[in-house]
């Protein structure tokens, strides 16, 4: 019994760190589109929605997208974890679940954002969402920091760092996914470095604003940032190593395949390469979640957390 309560408990904190790293990205992704469409307010915004609802893989449906039903979807829906407001809400049950993992600071950082959220919700319907969202930003990075701030380095730590990790890497190839198949509603290269949080990062490396493919090169590549792929690949593999997998081991393989062709990676002729790079990141990143699951999840059946007060 004990082997599968710890079990539940790796499990709460990694889908912990993969639900407010979801939130935070999506939120950026909202925000960066909405600033867009403020500055040119002749761009399409069917088409811009409908570039939102691509990258987060969400169908759009045949009618006309307006942003207003884009936030009732992407951000205000408390049932559906592919949402700002849902994926907070089961990041909170998640580590309400594992609350003697993690530390009273984050557990009140998760608690206070979920019930701010209504509020922010209400004043968003009547003067923009620019609030909420980067409620939503500066409580994701409060959070990631108290972890790192107030949780010992051990596995209860890893498992919320490989749950951010992994996610991360996915947001990051949805939105090049989108750029790349160069379809009318995909993002421009500001656009998509804006909805990275990377833009400032990226004029200070390259000492101007992103207007070419080399945009690509350093949400992928680069190891400094620590929202690239290659950073967050290594970072996941570092925490599966600290959590005794072997370098053949199905979870920590995959990961640590892909990392070691970026390092390696010819950044001359990444264009050429790249549709089927970012297929083979997301395959790769799957592969290791789903291993990771097999693994340290091994439970029978499913179990109700005890509902307590909030």
């Amino acid at each position: 019994m004990n082997d599968v309560i710890l079990s539940r408990i790796a499990e709460a904190l990694t889908w912990t760190g993969r639900y407010v790293e979801r939130a935070d990205a999506t939120g950026r992704i909202l925000d960066a589109y909405l600033h867009r469409l403020l500055e040119d307010p002749w761009r399409d915004e069917d088409v811009a929605c409908r570039s939102l609802y691509a990258i987060l893989g969400v169908d759009a449906g045949d009618t006309r997208v307006d942003m207003q039903q884009v936030l009732d979807q992407l951000a205000f829906d408390a049932l559906s974890t592919c949402s700002i407001e849902g994926a907070l809400g089961a990041a909170r049950l998640n580590a309400r679940s594992a609350r003697e993992a993690v530390s009273s600071e984050m557990w009140e950082c998760l608690n206070s954002t979920w019930h701010a959220l209504a509020d922010q919700r209400m004043a968003a319907r009547r003067t923009g969402p620019y609030a909420y969202l980067e409620l939503v930003r500066r409580r994701a990075a409060l959070f990631f920091g108290l972890a790192d701030s107030t949780m010992s380095r051990d596995d209860s730590w890893r498992f919320v760092v490989l749950g951010r990790s992994l996610e991360r890497v996915d947001m990051t190839v949805r939105l090049l996914s989108v750029r790349v198949l160069d379809a009318p509603h995909a993002p421009d290269w500001p656009t998509l470095l804006s909805a990275s949080g990377a833009d400032e990062a990226y004029a200070r490396v390259y000492g101007g604003f992103g207007d070419t493919a080399r945009v690509a090169e350093f949400l992928i590549m680069d190891r400094e940032f620590p929202r690239s792929v290659l950073h967050a690949l290594t970072t996941a593999e570092e925490c599966l190593a600290a959590l005794g997998r072997p370098r053949q081991d199905p979870a920590r393989r995959p990961i640590g395949r892909m990392r070691t062709r970026l390092e390696y990676q010819d950044s001359t002729a990444l264009e050429d390469v790249l549709p089927s790079l970012l297929g083979e990141l997301q395959t790769s990143c799957m592969a290791s979640a789903e291993a990771v699951a097999e693994k340290f999840f091994p439970y029978q059946g499913p179990v109700e957390w005890a509902q307590e007060g909030a």
